[in-house]
């Protein structure tokens, strides 16, 4: 009756040591306490030196599982504590999100390493990635919050297959040009000088050669492109492909409601390719979206665009569009596709 007690007990106690991590030093104080108890209660029936010897096999049994626990059985076999341990601590930072070491002092995660030239600081490139992913994140949730309309006059798709509406109606005003005063949209306006004052303020001296035409004027130019290519032998058709490639069709072409303009500056006056090299070029590209304005025909779009490289063509399309199309580095087309 003893004997079956006894064994209840210890069940109970390795049971307990199952539960959890944090009942294993209880449990294994309680099994302990067990053993010397029943060890002492058998005294009074047996030898003294047996109780001797089991007091010493017991004190060998503290000391050596002082420093360890008892290997407890779960589902699938049998898992030391040891291995419970690092499955726990596997799993914590597993699930941990990154942001849980941003808080990482520079004093405690200093390393050196022969691939590195000095030292190498895990909390400065853990700062560095906690900025880079807030840029990122902060730059999403902006393109989240701003909505684009199709129906906004500023984001007007205009080419071969998106005609100006018929209905299209815009006002036009003054602006001063290489060739004198001419017209544009009056809404482009003021964003069109401040971008060239913040060209001339950085050494760059751009000239607006061409903005507004009407449709005969179009006409004119595109006709004179036909022209031009069937005087070398070329057919009507091929004139017309070739030239479509270069001069936009009648009645499609940006110029037609004021949003473009062809800008060169004062070192470079052609309306080329070797323009994009130029310092004008460059500034432009670069800085064009600031103002509300894209490079409307970029290269390697011609397949989209079905116009040529022109870097010298500029489109309004407002500040947001602009930021956008630039930094993706997107043609409107593309634009539409992707946000209206």
């Amino acid at each position: 009756m003893e004997r079956e007690s006894y064994n209840k007990l210890i069940r109970y106690f390795i049971n307990m040591g199952k539960r959890s991590k944090f009942w294993k030093i209880p449990a294994l104080a309680g099994l302990a306490v067990s053993m010397f108890t029943y060890r002492l209660y058998e005294h009074g029936r047996k030898k003294t030196m047996r109780f001797a010897c089991v007091v010493f096999i017991l004190s060998c049994f503290v000391i050596a599982n002082s420093f360890a626990f008892p290997v407890f059985h779960e589902e699938g076999g049998f898992v030391s504590a040891k291995e419970m341990e690092m499955a726990d601590t596997e799993d914590t930072f597993g699930n941990l999100d990154k942001g849980a070491f941003y808080g990482i002092k520079e004093e405690h995660t200093e390393l050196s390493d022969g691939l590195f030239d000095g030292n190498f600081s895990l909390s400065k490139d853990i700062e560095d990635k906690d900025e880079n992913e807030k840029d990122s994140l902060k730059q999403e949730e902006e393109k989240e919050q701003i909505v684009f309309d199709r129906e906004d006059w500023k984001l007007m798709l205009i080419n071969k297959l998106h005609p100006i509406p018929l209905d299209y109606s815009f006002t036009l005003g003054p602006i001063k040009t290489m060739k004198g005063t001419m017209k544009c949209d009056e809404r482009i306006i003021e964003d069109l000088l401040f971008m060239m004052q913040g060209a001339k303020e950085d050494g760059i001296n751009l000239a607006i050669c061409s903005p507004y035409r009407d449709m005969n004027r179009q006409k004119a130019l595109f006709n004179r492109k036909i022209k031009a290519y069937m005087d070398k032998d070329m057919t009507y058709m091929e004139a017309y492909k070739l030239a479509s490639q270069i001069v936009t069709v009648p009645g499609a072409s940006e110029h037609e409601v004021g949003l473009a303009v062809d800008i060169v500056a004062d070192t470079y006056l052609n309306l080329d390719e070797g323009f994009a090299e130029t310092e004008a070029g460059i500034w432009l590209e670069e800085h064009c979206a600031e103002y509300g304005f894209i490079l409307r025909y970029p290269k390697g779009k011609e397949y989209i665009t079905s116009i040529e490289f022109e870097p010298w063509h500029f489109r309004y399309v407002g500040k947001e569009a602009a930021k956008v199309i630039m930094e993706e580095e997107l043609c409107l087309e593309e634009f539409w596709e992707k946000y209206l």
